[in-house]
């Protein structure tokens, strides 16, 4: 078998790992929260509002927005690309870059973010998503 059969093989079988990590994820969410989030968006709502940590709320399409925002820098920020600046006066986090992403196409940059909040509800939440 060649280098590329072989490097072929090892990222599809990453890739179903991550598939398989993040349907386990998605199903512990469901069990936890009694409502499983249906994509990658929900999930980051749902990181977004934890990090605010108000709770319940209604939030304008403006404010859904800026949670996904958090959700993203927050989860981003264990591999360093994000780290946080503080609190505003309403008690919004604030972010600040510390290093480019890579280029990616959009299912490397879902992939990305993938393994990230798998990282997330594992150490913020000490759930163990295995294979």
């Amino acid at each position: 078998m060649g280098t590329t059969t072989s490097r072929r093989i090892n990222m599809y079988k990453k890739d179903l790992d991550l598939q398989r990590r993040w349907v386990k994820l998605m199903a512990e969410l469901g069990d936890t929260i009694g409502k499983r989030p249906k994509d990658l968006n929900s999930t980051l709502f749902l990181i977004g509002v934890q990090e605010l940590g108000r709770g319940k709320h209604i939030f304008s399409k403006e404010e859904k927005q800026d949670l996904m925002h958090i959700a993203i820098c927050k989860v981003l920020s264990y591999s360093g690309y994000y780290a946080l600046e503080g609190l505003d006066e309403e008690g919004w986090p604030h972010w600040k870059a510390l290093k480019k992403l890579p280029r990616f196409d959009l299912l490397d940059q879902e992939k990305l973010l993938k393994m990230h909040v798998i990282e997330y509800f594992e150490k913020e939440y000490d759930l163990i998503i295995s294979l």
